[in-house]
């Protein structure tokens, strides 16, 4: 058993990075990572990433520099490597770089974002979410970006998760409203941020709400997904109940079914025109499915 450190060669915050490993055992690497003072945040699933500084006392501590590619090849021989499709922190460095497009400067934010949409109970509700909604952002506006506003409040909108439905969102915005004041956004940014978080709690954005409908079309796009990343997102949606509220276990098929019944009674389901050819067929025969093969 041993502790594996690679050349910091990864650039992110004005900085380059090192990957921590261990070859065996994950207990090892962080309890190495403990005694170094490693922040948690930094750890990545199979390893953490360690800033250029810390390079020397890391050694000096008892981990082995290699060659990245020896690395690798030790994390992979160990068993213990995630790919990336399946970590969600591995999405950091696309979340970084979209985060510096309206937020460029205000790192320890993004990491505290990205703490929060990383948290261990999230199944759906994470990482691959947000990411999603902000794909969905830029397709449903390309050629255009989307509004700075609403891609902040995309960021937010389930920044607070405990499965709690409309308490979720109120946190979330008030979190908004609290950070972005700190950040330096003008008052009436915060305020239009917070009020677009607050409309994911129903997805029902008054009428003539381009820039809410806009936020709800997006949150919504995994509706029109094909079968399988349907299906998925179906059962990383009922984990997340199951985790995030143990008490409701024995609720959770009936409380699902009001939800799908309540998104099938949504009118409109999409509001904008390139949301509902994109997506509203799709949505519409998976959330029927969903409900007969739930006998409902």
């Amino acid at each position: 058993m041993a502790v594996y450190l690679d050349p910091p060669l990864w650039p992110a915050h004005g900085t380059h990075f090192s990957h921590l490993i261990s070859d065996a055992s994950l207990a090892e690497l962080h309890a190495f990572a403990a005694a170094a003072e490693i922040p948690e945040r930094a750890f990545d699933g199979d390893h953490y990433d360690v800033p250029e500084r810390r390079y020397d006392a890391l050694v000096a501590a008892g981990a082995i520099p290699v060659e990245a590619r020896i690395l690798v090849r030790k994390l992979i021989a160990s068993g213990l490597r995630i790919p990336a499709r399946e970590r969600n922190t591995s999405l950091k460095t696309p979340l970084l770089n979209r985060w510096n497009t309206v937020m460029a400067g205000h790192d320890a934010l993004f990491l505290d974002l990205l703490d929060r949409w990383s948290e261990s109970h999230r199944r759906y509700h994470g990482c691959t979410h947000l990411l999603a909604v902000l794909e969905a952002l830029d397709l449903l506006t390309e050629p255009a970006e989307p509004p700075r506003t609403v891609v902040l409040a995309a960021w937010f909108h389930d920044a607070v998760y405990r499965g709690a439905a409309g308490l979720d969102e109120e946190e979330s915005a008030r979190l908004a409203e609290l950070r972005l004041t700190e950040a330096g956004l003008p008052a009436g940014d915060v305020a239009e941020v917070a009020r677009l978080v607050r409309l994911t709690s129903d997805h029902r954005p008054p009428a003539g709400d381009d820039d809410g409908a806009l936020l709800c079309d997006a949150d919504l796009s995994v509706l029109g997904g094909e079968p399988e990343p349907y299906a998925r997102y179906v059962a990383a949606v009922r984990e997340d109940y199951a985790l995030s509220l143990i008490q409701r276990r024995r609720r959770l098929r009936g409380g699902r079914a009001a939800v799908v019944r309540g998104l099938l009674e949504l009118d409109p389901l999409f509001h904008s025109r390139r949301a509902r050819e994109l997506w509203l067929e799709a949505a519409r025969r998976n959330l029927r499915g969903e409900l007969e093969s739930a006998g409902q």
